[in-house]
């Protein structure tokens, strides 16, 4: 594997999920509204987010696809929850999972982000660009390293 050697990036770069900076801290509860999530999604440029139940249990996925999906077919998105258009499968890693492990899971099922579970919640999402960061051995933001 090529890393980068720099402060803070352990020997041998990442190995986990949970040693990496993530990028995506949104998530959503299943009764907001879609123009709410569609408006959050374009403004924090986030392709998608974990959609959790009142008490935090992690009931799918509601991606820019499953939005346009909506608005393809006629919906109105000011009418909609998240868990009216939500995908339903729990794909989710721990923060044990290993990079490699994320990174086959993102490309066999697709996805732009992937929950992480923490402390038996999903608390945030991996994204592609946060696993190649992690991958080349950048452990905080590019625009950390700057400063």
């Amino acid at each position: 594997m090529t890393t980068l050697s720099m402060p803070g990036v352990p020997v041998g770069g990442f190995k986990t999920v949970g040693q990496i900076r993530a990028t995506n801290e949104l998530v959503f509860r299943r009764d907001q509204n879609a123009m709410g999530i569609a408006v959050e999604l374009l403004t924090t440029h986030t392709s998608g987010a974990p959609i959790v139940d009142e008490q935090g249990a992690f009931l799918g996925f509601i991606s820019e696809f499953d939005i346009l999906r909506a608005l393809e077919a006629g919906k109105d998105l000011n009418r909609l929850t998240a868990e009216d258009i939500m995908a339903k499968e729990r794909i989710a890693v721990t923060e044990e999972t290993s990079i490699d492990e994320a990174v086959k899971i993102m490309e066999d099922k697709r996805l732009l982000s992937l929950p992480v579970r923490k402390n038996g919640r999903v608390a945030y999402s991996i994204t592609r660009h946060d696993l190649l960061r992690a991958w080349i051995g950048l452990g905080v933001s590019i625009e950390d390293q700057a400063g």
